[in-house]
């Protein structure tokens, strides 16, 4: 009896997952010729592309995986994924587009404004992109030396032009 597409599926996440990830593209490419509409399988398969380097090839499958039904943790994931994958390929405005719907989306997911904060750099937004970088460890950094200095940092973030030295 053939493996189920599930079965095939989990394979292939733990072929991935285990650094097999030659092994895990060939299983996942055959997926994608059978169930060209799985999301899923579109999101494994543009993992997998990436983790390898291929990253013009994995566009076109986080793009599926995004146009299909992905739950929200896959949502995330493959949000993070194209806009990070975009950002590689110089793709700038795209990366800021699909990683802006992902912070607009999911707000409390910090690694989304991280991403983001490296494609505003490579905008040419330098400013923009500490701004958010320090926000982001204002919010989610426990250590106590950024707890101590949280305020001061938030106030840096608001106007990093900002100097007291006189003209």
């Amino acid at each position: 009896m053939a493996a189920s597409r599930d079965e095939r599926l989990a394979r292939a996440v733990e072929l991935r997952e285990g650094g097999e990830l030659e092994s895990a593209r060939e299983l996942l490419l055959q997926l994608r010729s059978e169930f060209a509409d799985d999301a899923q399988v579109a999101v494994q398969t543009a993992w997998v592309h990436d983790s390898i380097g291929l990253e013009d090839e994995a566009v076109e499958h986080y793009e599926a995986a995004i146009a299909g039904d992905l739950t929200d943790e896959e949502l995330r994931g493959a949000l993070l994924g194209l806009g990070s994958t975009y950002r590689t390929l110089g793709r700038d405005v795209d990366s800021d587009r699909v990683l802006r719907k992902g912070i607009e989306r999911f707000p409390d997911f910090p690694a989304l404004r991280a991403f983001h904060a490296m494609t505003l750099y490579n905008l040419g937004r330098p400013r923009d992109a500490i701004e958010q970088l320090l926000k982001l460890l204002v919010e989610t950094a426990d250590e106590p030396s950024i707890r101590r200095y949280r305020r001061a940092l938030s106030g840096y973030a608001e106007d990093l032009d900002r100097s007291w030295l006189s003209k």
